[in-house]
């Protein structure tokens, strides 16, 4: 069998909420790849002056954005400094992410709108400012979890946004599809990342979710973002408005 490579040499993507976890593993696995990569962060220095580092590693232009993407004005910004810094965007990833995790019952007006804002209605200003630095073969990945349809205790607010986030992705891709731009998500199962840390129960959910998944290991951000490359490449080119999962086969146990 011929070993077929992925190259996205000449590329520049940018990669919201690329300092850590799986965004990191996203950003380096572009930059592997050839493409040139932006990050963008938003407390966290020292973890994206790492993956900066990363990213450099591999022979790829860097560069670090710090911004709010829950505000248009800032995710405007954004866009124009990439404008100027390198004069298009092939590939998009919106993977940052945040939320309340509280039973619905005590979810407040503020934790719901923060939660959807961050985690769904990102996308739709960030495309919108994005397209006029796309062309055709250009491609946009949004990360998403199983609780877009699963239903886990305290997830109300997050699990929702992923599925408005989900919705989305199917009506940017028949928008956008016309123009040559792929739309596609890739949904995530139990990753050990630093957003566990704010579940209670964090290490019997790992435990359980490793005896639950048929491939007997957990998820990892590398898994995630092999798919994320995948769905930037020309291989994925007739992959339009869907949602791929990563979880080792967990999800399609009863």
């Amino acid at each position: 069998m011929k070993d077929f490579t992925i190259s996205l040499k000449g590329k520049v993507a940018l990669v919201t909420g690329g300092s850590r976890g799986i965004g990191r593993a996203i950003s380096v696995k572009l930059a592997e790849a050839g493409a040139d990569v932006a990050i963008n962060y938003l407390r966290q220095r020292a973890a994206a002056d790492e993956t900066i580092r990363l990213i450099s590693e591999q022979g790829s232009q860097a560069l670090a954005i710090r911004a709010n993407v829950g505000e248009y004005d800032n995710i405007q910004q954004m866009i124009e400094q990439i404008e100027r810094e390198f004069g298009k965007l092939d590939i998009l990833i919106s993977n940052a992410a945040s939320g309340v995790l509280k039973p619905a019952m005590e979810l407040t007006e503020r934790h719901w709108h923060w939660t959807m804002d961050i985690n769904a209605g990102t996308l739709l200003p960030l495309t919108r400012y994005a397209l006029p630095l796309m062309r055709e073969g250009s491609a946009i990945v949004a990360v998403s979890s199983l609780g877009s349809v699963r239903a886990i205790p305290n997830y109300a607010a997050v699990g929702a946004s992923k599925a408005a986030l989900e919705s989305l992705i199917r009506h940017l891709a028949i928008e956008l599809a016309p123009k040559g731009i792929k739309v596609n998500a890739v949904s995530a199962g139990t990753v050990d990342t630093d957003a566990l840390k704010y579940f209670p129960n964090r290490d019997e959910l790992l435990g359980e979710s490793k005896k639950r998944t048929p491939t007997g290991r957990l998820t990892t951000p590398d898994d995630v973002a092999n798919v994320a490359l995948y769905l930037c490449s020309a291989f994925s080119d007739q992959i339009q408005g869907q949602t791929i999962v990563v979880d080792g086969g967990y999800s399609i146990l009863a």
